[in-house]
Formats: structure tokens, sequence, C-alpha cells
């Protein structure tokens, strides 16, 4: 099976399936040096794993991570780090009712017409279990990036049609709910909603922002490794995203050039150049969000990306077995009513490697910062 390795400098190479013996992997390339143990990856992986809320699944597992090598008292040695999480409460008798059926909306027909097999417990390698994996690397890429003075925070945007009010956006909010809406009022209504889909044994969908903080000038290549390009396809490869957007978005095609275009201006402000203070370029509005022609322009980059309503219901639907005969399924076992809260800490991650793989790369682009690097 082809594309588990993601990135370039930074490569994080992802393996395990759902009701294996567990999910891990190796993250090559990141510096020599970095302070890391596990706490600051269980951190990150404490807020994706399951059982949290009525608003996620039953499953009891505790993700807890090991570090394998990589790593020799409490910092990088700028050899593979490797990540190991073991799953301890599989249930595979759940998925006995459908070890032949095509279940609506999941990966099993395309699986079984790519490889003439699938992992019918939980889907195997297609099951949202896999971003395990990506947010164990995505905790290393993100306490890479705030080493030097880059933060990378997402949240709920959007539960359903319920969406946060700017006016009442509050960051730290996120942390007193259980749907991570920087909105209280937002997060009340929406908790509501989800209530309501629980009753109906339903599900819905939502849209999760993430903010890119303190990205220097410079950052992504102009072609085909464009910075938003490689953010979308960081994305669009986490299982539910069905859409993605950065700045304006969609918004934009209906907008005009006078409006969409950001100025740019002086700060006003000084910043130490050594001996010298200088006054630096911003820009006076955002609705790139932080790219222009692929690359980073100092401002936030701000991306959102768009979640499909879970596709295991408890609900009945029509569908056919690998023989080709008609059924009916009711899928039973323990599911997320929505995939959002715990999806934004993939969205976090996924960014996080995306900006410090792009980073890593961008270090080389300039012959006067290579030299400076030798004190030339």
């Amino acid at each position: 099976m082809a594309g588990s390795t993601f990135g370039t400098i930074l490569r994080a190479s992802a393996w395990g399936e759902s009701h294996g013996k567990g999910i891990g992997v190796v993250v090559d390339g990141c510096p020599a040096g970095l302070p890391l143990d596990e706490a600051d990856i269980q951190a990150y992986l404490n807020r994706r794993k399951p059982g949290q809320s009525k608003f996620t699944t039953a499953r009891q597992e505790g993700d807890v991570v090991e570090i394998l090598s990589g790593v020799f008292e409490g910092r990088t040695t700028g050899t593979p780090i490797a990540l190991e999480v073991r799953n301890t409460d599989q249930r595979s008798h759940d998925y006995g009712n459908i070890m032949d059926v095509y279940r609506p909306g999941h990966a099993d027909y395309t699986f079984d017409g790519k490889y003439g097999f699938r992992d019918y417990r939980g889907g195997g390698r297609s099951s949202g279990r896999e971003t395990t994996a990506r947010v164990a690397a995505g905790a290393i890429a993100c306490k890479f990036l705030r080493t030097l003075g880059i933060t990378v925070r997402a949240y709920t945007k959007s539960v359903g049609s319920i969406e946060i009010d700017y006016g009442s956006f509050r960051m730290e909010e996120m942390w007193n709910n259980r749907l991570y809406m920087p909105d209280a009022e937002a997060a009340r209504k929406a908790e509501a909603y989800l209530e309501e889909m629980m009753a109906r044994k339903d599900s819905c969908g939502g849209v999760v922002e993430c903010v890119i903080h303190g990205m220097p000038v410079g950052v992504g290549e102009p072609v085909f490794d464009k910075l938003d390009a490689c953010l979308a396809k960081a994305m669009l490869s986490i299982g539910a995203v069905k859409g993605f957007e950065i700045g304006d978005g969609f918004e934009a095609s209906r907008s005009l050039g006078s409006v969409n275009n950001d100025g740019f201006r002086m700060s006003g402000e000084t910043e130490d150049k050594g001996l010298l203070f200088t006054d630096r370029i911003v820009k006076s509005s955002n609705h790139s969000g932080g790219t222009l022609g692929g690359i980073s322009d100092g401002s936030d980059i701000v991306m959102r990306a768009a979640f499909k309503p879970t596709p295991s219901i408890a609900q009945g639907q029509h569908t056919v077995t690998r023989n080709g005969q008609e059924t009916d399924i009711e899928i039973k076992g323990r599911h997320d009513p929505i995939i959002v809260p715990r999806a934004v800490v993939v969205v976090e991650a996924m960014a996080a490697l995306t900006a410090a793989d792009l980073l890593l790369q961008s270090m080389t682009s300039r012959l006067d910062r290579i030299q400076e690097f030798f004190g030339r």
C-alpha cells in the first residue's frame, strides 16, 4: 500500500490498523537537539482519543504513546523517531454482521475494488483510528515550530449549520466545552443539536478552522509545492474531509479585485535588526489567508477543512453484499455522532507537519542565508 509517508525533509511514515495490535509512526528529518519526551506527545493524543464525552465513540483507548527511538536524555538525536500506541479495546465481533456487506459512506467498496481484500474490522487503514499516528507526529512538528515562535491552533468553526460568532470569539473558551468551539453560546446550541441527532440515530458534519501564526515570509514553493497546495493535500488526506479553503476561499469567487486584494503598508513599528531599527511591511487585510503565489506572506495562515457526517449510523440503510445481493444494514458498535471535535487536533497536526516541512525546505532558498550560516 503506497501513500503512508508524508513530507519531504520532515517525513512521517505511519503504520497500523484500527483493530490490529497498535498504531505507530516513524518521524525522520527532525533536527537534533529538540527537547522532547512522551508527555509532549501525550498531551496531543489526549485531545484525539475516544471516550471523552457522549459525542465521541465509547471505545476506551488510553492512547498511551511510547518513544522507541530517536530521543536520548530528553532531546532528539537527529535519527528516526519511532512512536507506538498500542490498541487495547478492540471489539472485532461488533463487525461480524458486515463481513460481506458494503457500508454506505465507507471505503469498503473501493478498498475491495483496489486490493481484492478489505479489513472489515472497523475499516483497517481507512479507519479514523489511523489519525493517532498523524497526531503523534504532528505533536513533534508543533514543538519544533514553537521553538521558532510559530504556533498552530485549530478549533471547531461549525457543527452542522451552527457557526461560531466571531464577535463572541474567545480562544480559551474552546477548552470549556466538549466540541472545542471558541464561542460558548454556539457550543450550547451545537450540543443540543447533537443530542437531537443521537435521538434520531443520525450524525452530522462540521468545519474545523486552523490558524498558523508567526510563519515568516518566504515559505512554500511557487509551482507544484505551493504552501496552500500542500496544506490542501494535508487536509484532504484526512479521511472524512470533503472540502478545503484558505483565506476567503470560495467567497473570493464572489468578490471583486478591488476588495479581495490585500494592500501593503508599513507597520509603523520598529524591529531590531542588529544595529539598525527598521519598519516592516505588513498587509492591511488578509483575504488571501497568509499566502501569495503559494508562498507565505508573513500574516496569519487561515484555513478551513469541511468534514462530512460520520458514515456509521444506527439507522437502517440499503446496500449490497460482495456477491451483489441487495440488503439492508444497521451498523452496530461504538461510533462518533460527529467526527469534528476529535478531528480538531488532527487538523492542527497535519498543518504543523506541512508548515515544518516546507520551512525546512525553504532554509536553502537563498545563497546569502546559507553564507550567513557559515559566517561569510
